[in-house]
């Protein structure tokens, strides 16, 4: 099991919203509305943990470990709209969420595939870890500075225990993991290519809810993430770039084979296809990883 081990890592670096974080620092002058505005909408999108947490225990009952690491990811993502709320809450106790503008975003998702789901929230944690740090530069105020970049490494933490069970997945599923997760990783390293942001609160997960299938939707202002990536933090090519880079990267390490690009992922994904196609028609063992 993993869980355990996830446990004690996570515990041991786990912050402290009272003492660690810098609230006697606020500066006023350094807040500016709309920045203050950009805090309440990124508090409501973490509270959207809670439905990928009921996601997660419904489409995973046939695998406690992972199950129970649900409970360490979960209490600290709900902790992250805390955080965020408490900010407003001492500052700007205007903009507090309300109980049902954060319930708005509770709604179920429909049943998805588990391997193509876990590499989905792998590269989200990979993504919103370089959107927290731009978020960190961006930001003039030094207590918003402070939580964005704790929140940054906390993502960067849930990625790499993604990762674990990614592994573990491998081991137990072979190619059909293999194969899931590069489908996924073409999709996600992609983003350039979209219309739209590339993170799991931006895509469409319930049909008979569709459009406001998104949990971005279901903001007060859907609109708010291109603004706050495009012209405010201006996530641009660069950091686009970073994201795609370290996508390529774990993958690599995670199959044992060098990726450069998107492309040498997505012609591995092929080759995984073919495979699979195969087996299934009856042409052999599956292949060993290279």
């Amino acid at each position: 099991m993993l869980y355990p081990e996830l446990f004690k890592q996570l515990e041991s670096v786990r912050w402290n919203m009272d003492s660690d974080i810098g609230w006697d620092k606020f500066d006023p002058a350094l807040l500016s509305e709309e920045q203050a505005q950009t805090v309440k909408m990124n508090a409501i999108t973490e509270w959207a943990a809670l439905p990928a947490t009921e996601m997660f225990l419904r489409d995973n009952r046939d695998d406690s470990d992972f199950s129970a690491f649900m409970s360490v990811w979960f209490f600290e993502e709900q902790k992250h709209s805390l955080v965020l709320m408490e900010y407003l809450r001492r500052y700007r106790p205007d903009l507090v969420p309300t109980e049902e503008e954060l319930h708005q975003v509770r709604f179920e998702f429909d049943p998805a595939p588990a391997l193509e789901t876990l590499m989905l929230h792998f590269c989200g944690e990979v993504r919103l870890n370089h959107w927290y740090r731009r978020a960190a530069e961006w930001h003039t105020e030094p207590v918003i500075k402070q939580i964005y970049e704790t929140l940054a490494r906390d993502e960067a933490r849930h990625g790499g225990a993604y990762l674990r069970y990614m592994k573990r997945a491998m081991t137990k599923f072979g190619d059909e993991a293999r194969a899931a997760f590069a489908k996924v990783g073409v999709l996600m390293a992609s983003a350039r290519r979209t219309a739209q942001a590339l993170h799991p609160t931006n895509l469409h997960v319930n049909a008979q809810l569709f459009p406001r299938d998104t949990i971005q939707s279901r903001l007060p202002d859907p609109a708010w993430l291109e603004t706050w990536l495009d012209t405010q933090i201006q996530f641009d090519a660069v950091w686009e770039n970073k994201v795609v880079e370290r996508i390529l990267h774990n993958m690599s390490l995670l199959m044992e084979r060098s990726f450069a690009s998107v492309q040498e992922l997505n012609r591995y994904r092929k080759e995984l296809t073919v495979a699979l196609a195969k087996r299934a028609a009856g042409g052999g063992a599956e292949p060993q990883p290279a």
